[in-house]
């Protein structure tokens, strides 16, 4: 194996046998998959499904994401950038900062959320966790 046709073994071992080209497009289409999912759900589902559902869905979303900005990155490291990332997302609702740039922007309300709600970071961790699950398998 060279690093050129395949992926380096990492901490969860070899994350896949695809290039990183392939896998770069293979985290994209995941993307747009878990995009239309969310969207879905969204639509489909009300209450407590609808939004720990999509909170699962955000942070598969950035872990989709960071495979397609850097595509050689080992699921567990992956995984737990799209955590911080999430984690630190929610932890800044602490502030008024998210509301304050919601009321002026969809595209802030929809990324950054308003309000603060502690069982959100347990699943961010559940999506965490099945983005390195399901990578790790393929």
């Amino acid at each position: 194996m060279t690093s050129s046709s395949t992926e380096a073994a990492g901490p969860d071992g070899p994350a896949t046998g695809l290039t990183p080209a392939r896998r770069r497009l293979a985290a994209a289409v995941a993307a747009v998959v878990i995009v239309g999912a969310g969207l879905a759900l969204r639509s489909a589902a009300v209450g407590e499904v609808a939004k720990y559902g999509g909170d699962t869905l955000y942070t598969l979303l950035l872990f989709a994401l960071v495979l397609v900005a850097a595509p050689r990155t080992a699921p567990a490291k992956a995984a737990a950038v799209a955590l911080a990332v999430s984690w630190g997302v929610e932890l800044l609702q602490l502030t008024d900062v998210p509301a304050h740039l919601a009321r002026r922007s969809t595209a802030a309300r929809l990324v950054l959320g308003t309000t603060f709600n502690a069982p959100d970071l347990f699943w961010y961790a559940v999506g965490a966790a099945v983005g390195r699950a399901v990578v790790r398998r393929a």
